[in-house]
């Protein structure tokens, strides 16, 4: 052993190879900390001063290469100025360009996962070979960011400029087949082959029958492409990524940029340029945000997985009600290797609920991403049923029929007779109080909320409510099903509209104000989709469905009578009343026709406007920034309050809901963090215009403390 450190070692084999081990103390993964780049710097020096070292293998001691940089350390480091953050990456690229030009050849053996940071430094060994199961990739736009350890330096020059705009605008995880293709790697082996092949193409290099300085030379010079080529290679994709990223999101487009600024200078001026872009994109609001909804996500990830101790198994499930949202929970339970019953009244409830399972699947198929037989299986672990014959066997019960809390009490009453004593019970309701709905059940200890957001199999969120009542083992089987149906659960506790609903229809009372103002509702959409949401609000309430929402609010209004109840009529009130329900009827705000695809397609529809008339009780003249104010100020205070209110736990928590709950824009980060970016005092200040507009309009106390002390929402 000539190294010894937390995260490095290096050692002498035969025949005068060094083997530098990645394999970071106290930690399940390899990561690029502060402290392992010092390692490798040390590292990289010990093995320059060895002259009898002939070759140098890179190996992993864990099941994964590198998964990249340590992630956390970036909320300190993209708080230094522009230029001490070049400074930095410079001063990185060094430790990554001293290994590079070591005197000997260099072998990278890449197993697991090899991402970002971890994929660069395999950039700079000589060679590259890979286990078959392996993926690697440079996901760090992703992030709001690009490669900043040489990626966007040395791939266009080992794989032409196509291919390595595609791999680090694009960000996705890249199979072995596809690297090999690529020329990102040399060599693809069996897992259990990697070591040997890593050696056996080092001992290749070292007797000369491979030229490793010759494969190294690329990387140390300007890109191999003359003037008009270079226009061509780059221009085009440009248009192609600007489109496909949008203007929220510039890191993709900025990347090209940097490759193209550094494509006529050699390693080190490229790298100089790199770096400059990289500080750029890292002071960015949006790094922020997605630095820290990535974060976000891992704190919620280790949240769940804390109830992992306490759930019970989940062998078998049951959906009560099927058609299309029953459907949708079978096929994920199914898919996802949980069996279900799939219990309904009605034959015809039944045969919709496995239609659309069978449709679900089929998709898979036809796309590739399952084999028939995986889906034979699947719908096999789907058995329907009109009695509760089978259900002594269940150990969870989703009960989702219809929004009636008449009804979801008659039906949770009586499946509680049919399942066995610790069988939890959940219902799938967007609004209805879980503590109410327990007064039907001897044991609501047993019961929770599991609220699933349409489309099922699209939609990542799940909502696990806490009733009065409901045990920790409760929710911690309910989590842990979520999790293993591949959602991402977040436990909240009771209130009418739980967390999701509860800050939306705030979100809809701003969209109702604005069309009383005389809006056009074609324009808010228009506005909305610019600030980042999916879809505007007129043509969401459409898909949602007039009906829904207009049972929604009527459920909001009782329970936060204070802010949430209007007696003003609504245009939901009117598309409502007009049997305008949106999707399911043909018309809404918009009418709908097929396309080519069968899919509804939104037309503007004169006839909506003729209807909303009457209810216009102002024309005001707004600007844009106006327009996204009345929309977003009740959204965020909502969201504020639930927090003030104990609904989530935490800051996090919130955001996310929002995120995988309702599409809000990630590269804002989530409403709590959208306040922390305009900053909570100007956050009040902008409320404060609109006092008028009533109590949703008002910031709690709490915010205006926060405002005066300069605090955040996050550190």
């Amino acid at each position: 052993m000539i190294y010894e450190g937390k995260a490095i070692t290096v050692q002498i084999l035969d025949d005068g190879i060094a083997e530098l081990k990645f394999d970071l103390q106290g930690e399940s993964v390899n990561k690029f900390n502060q402290a392992t780049l010092a390692e490798l710097k040390a590292a990289v020096e010990k093995i320059q001063s060895d002259s009898n070292i002939k070759g140098v293998i890179v190996t992993s001691g864990k099941d994964v290469f590198i998964v990249g940089a340590d992630i956390t350390e970036f909320v300190h480091a993209f708080k230094l100025s522009e230029e001490e953050l070049v400074a930095a990456n410079i001063e990185t690229n060094r430790i990554f360009n001293a290994f590079e030009d070591l005197n000997v050849p260099t072998v990278a053996a890449i197993n697991g996962l090899a991402l970002g940071g971890g994929l660069e430094m395999c950039l700079a060994c000589d060679f590259r070979v890979m286990a078959e199961s392996t993926k690697i990739g440079l996901p760090e736009t992703k992030l709001g960011i690009y490669p900043g350890f040489g990626g966007t330096v040395r791939l266009p020059r080992l794989i032409g400029v196509d291919n390595a705009v595609e791999w680090i605008a694009g960000g996705a995880e890249q199979r072995a087949g596809a690297a090999l293709k690529a020329g990102v790697v040399d060599a693809v082996v069996a897992d259990d082959k990697l070591r040997d092949a890593a050696l056996d193409l080092v001992r290749r290099a070292i007797a000369g029958e491979l030229d490793f300085r010759a494969k190294r030379q690329p990387k140390l010079e300007k890109i191999k492409l003359n003037t008009i080529e270079q226009m061509m290679a780059f221009e085009t994709t440009k248009g192609f990524v600007a489109g496909q990223a949008g203007p929220n999101y510039p890191a993709p487009l900025e990347a090209i940029k940097t490759m193209q600024k550094a494509a006529n200078h050699g390693r080190e001026k490229a790298l100089e340029i790199e770096a400059a872009g990289f500080a750029k994109m890292a002071k960015t609001t949006v790094a922020a945000s997605l630095v820290g909804l990535f974060l976000n996500d891992q704190a919620l990830k280790s949240k769940a997985k804390k109830y992992d101790k306490l759930a019970g198994e989940v062998k078998l499930a049951a959906v009560l009600g099927a058609g299309i949202m029953g459907g949708g929970i079978a096929y994920q339970s199914a898919y996802k290797g949980t069996p279900i019953l799939m219990k309904d009244i009605r034959e015809e409830g039944i045969q919709l609920g496995l239609d659309e399972a069978s449709k679900l699947l089929g998709k898979r198929v036809e796309k590739g991403r399952m084999k028939p037989a995986e889906m034979a299986r699947a719908l096999n672990a789907i058995r329907p049923t009109m009695s509760y014959g089978d259900f002594g066997n269940v150990d969870i019960v989703v009960e989702a029929v219809v929004e009636n809390p008449k009804v979801k009490h008659a039906v949770l009453a009586e499946v509680e007779q049919h399942v066995k004593e610790d069988a939890i019970i959940a219902s799938n309701t967007s609004t209805i109080s879980i503590t109410y709905l327990a007064q039907a059940l001897k044991r609501p200890e047993n019961f929770v909320g599991m609220h699933f957001f349409n489309p099922v199999h699209m939609m990542p969120l799940v909502e696990v409510i806490r009733g009065e009542k409901s045990s920790e083992k409760a929710i911690a089987t309910t989590v842990a099903y979520a999790k293993k149906m591949g959602k991402t659960p977040i436990v909240v506790n009771d209130c009418p509209g739980f967390l999701v609903n509860r800050v939306l229809f705030p979100y809809f009372g701003g969209f109702a104000r604005l069309i009383g103002m005389g809006a056009d509702f074609q324009r808010v959409d228009k506005v909305m989709e610019k600030f980042g949401w999916p879809m505007g609000p007129a043509y969401l309430m459409d898909v949602v469905g007039m009906d829904t929402g207009h049972h929604g609010r009527d459920v909001m209004a009782e329970g936060y009578p204070d802010r949430m109840a209007d007696k003003t009529k609504t245009a939901v009130d009117v598309m409502y009343e007009a049997n305008r329900l949106g999707q399911k009827t043909g018309k809404g705000f918009y009418a709908y026709e097929v396309d080519k695809k069968g899919k509804p397609k939104k037309v503007v529809d004169p006839e909506a406007y003729e209807l909303l008339k009457p209810i216009v009780q102002e024309q005001r003249e707004l600007t844009d920034e106006e327009i996204v104010e009345i929309m977003m100020v009740p959204l965020c205070l909502e969201t504020a309050r639930c927090l003030e209110d104990g609904i989530v736990e935490t800051a996090a928590d919130a955001d996310m809901g929002l995120i995988y709950g309702i599409g809000f824009p990630p590269f804002r980060g989530g409403a709590l963090r959208y306040i922390d970016t305009i900053g909570v005092a100007e956050f009040v200040a902008i409320a404060d215009k609109y006092a008028e507009f009533g109590p949703m309009y008002h910031p709690t106390e709490k915010l205006r403390e926060m405002a005066a002390n300069g605090q955040k929402f996050f550190g």
